[in-house]
């Protein structure tokens, strides 16, 4: 069954929160241990247990490294060098956000039945390596995990990449990791993918996310909270930034790319049914409780759908630039783009680009659509829209199986049956297009007669 999943970040966000969140919402903790256990990857274990923050209690994720990697400021290091002065960021301090060292105090051992150590290969004679987004694949393809997961996890490490590639002026494939960092970091982005995956989470909603403020020392000197890579994230994924009067780095950019690779809203239901909650800790201790607060919901009235309409005037770019920038808006994830030819100023012809989105989305398309055409301006609409209910499902035809759209109105479902997989099927007999539409429709309503739609 499909799960939504909604992150409280007053607390900030980070990997090891994040994993610490999603057992603590039940995710197998033995399917987790047997996917580490089979990375390509040496030099760690890894620590779960419990521990209270603030006099809450909650789930600690620790991936503790070898003496060869540890010490350092890991996130940092592998986003900006690993020669940096620890200052206050000791331990995992930056990848953890709020977590400098380990709060072994509030370990309880047994609370709940566990307080468990896995470790991890051989710790011995282990030499620091660059990786780029190359080897991070073959890490990943080389893990037992289900396809689902490696995809969470790319498109988390993906988000990264592109926010260094950003700030060093590199091309993705170019950028590579210090292994220092890459270790504990590979280990909570693999992770929270397997957590996400074993949970059946299919939305998440994140509404905005909590900053602190202040600066943090690295290897080239002090850099302002958010650091470079969070600041990039959060630009690029349009995701909303509040930033509080705790100082300090609540968020760092594993946690920013967790939210940006996975989050599907920003928009929560005006009310909603909590099915169960889940606590990760943070390092380190705040004014503040330090965690990550994760709720599976269901239910509840929804909010208004709202989306945005983006339109622009455009009377001198060629019909191959702007075919062009439609297909980069739909890859970007726009929810439709089309043209309409207009007469403009002077009589010139020209073209109104209309862009439909997401309001998450409102400042990617705009900054695709400055980017790759000369217009000068954007108008942005806000608009609340009616949908019916609906869903995606395959079915099994005599051909082959088909992608099919479900709509629901007045209690009886319509079917349309997806392009992509009647083009795939008129391929396969050599019949025509409407053929095998109408034979998908039919094959789906004798399975909703016999119940299995």
């Amino acid at each position: 069954m499909n799960k939504t999943l909604y992150l409280e970040c007053y607390s900030g966000i980070s990997g090891d929160m994040t994993v610490a969140a999603l057992l603590d919402l039940g995710a197998d903790e033995e399917i987790l241990m047997d996917v580490l256990n089979s990375l390509p990857v040496q030099g760690f274990k890894v620590k779960i247990s419990r521990v209270k923050k603030s006099g809450i209690d909650a789930c600690d994720f620790n991936v503790i490294l070898d003496e060869h990697h540890d010490g350092h400021d890991h996130d940092m290091d592998y986003l900006y060098g690993h020669e940096h002065s620890g200052g206050e960021h000791d331990g995992r301090a930056h990848e953890a956000g709020e977590h400098a060292g380990h709060d072994h105090e509030h370990h309880h051992g047994d609370h709940e039945g566990h307080d468990h150590e896995h470790h991890h290969g051989d710790y011995e004679g282990h030499h620091h390596e660059h990786r780029g987004m190359k080897e991070i694949r073959e890490i990943i393809n080389g893990a037992r995990m289900t396809d689902r997961a490696k995809t969470i996890a790319f498109n988390i490490f993906q988000v990264i990449a592109e926010s260094e590639s950003r700030a060093h002026n590199l091309p993705v494939e170019e950028v590579h990791f210090h292994e220092v960092g890459a270790v504990d970091s590979i280990v909570d982005v693999i992770s929270v993918a397997v957590c996400m995956d074993n949970l059946g989470i299919e939305q998440v909603i994140v509404p905005k996310i909590y900053e602190g403020q202040g600066t943090v020392r690295c290897q080239h000197g002090i850099i302002p909270v958010p650091v470079p890579a969070v600041a990039n994230i959060v630009q690029a994924s349009g995701i909303r930034l509040e930033i509080t009067n705790m100082k300090g780095e609540l968020v760092t950019p594993t946690g920013a790319a967790v939210i940006a690779a996975t989050r599907t809203s920003d928009r929560l239901p005006k009310d909603f049914l909590i099915e169960k909650v889940g606590l990760g800790a943070g390092k380190r201790e705040y004014e503040g409780p330090g965690v990550l607060r994760a709720m599976l919901i269901s239910g509840g009235t929804k909010e208004q759908d709202v989306i945005y309409k983006l339109e622009s005037n455009i009377d001198d770019c060629s019909g191959e630039a702007l075919g062009y920038v439609l297909e980069k808006l739909l890859k970007a994830g726009a929810r439709d783009v089309h043209y309409i030819p207009v007469f403009m100023k002077k009589n010139r012809p020209g073209w109104l680009l209309t862009v439909i989105c997401s309001a998450e989305d409102v400042g990617k398309m705009e900054q695709i659509i400055f980017r790759e055409t000369t217009t000068l301006g954007i108008r942005r609409i806000q608009m609340e829209r009616t949908v019916l209910e609906r869903e995606k499902m395959t079915i099994k035809t005599s051909l082959g199986e088909a992608e099919v759209k479900v709509c629901r109105i007045d209690g009886r479902k319509r079917f349309y049956p997806e392009y992509e997989s009647i083009v795939r099927l008129c391929g396969v007999s050599g019949r025509s297009y409407q053929e095998i539409y109408q034979m998908i429709v039919e094959s789906c309503e004798v399975d909703d007669m016999l119940g299995m739609v």
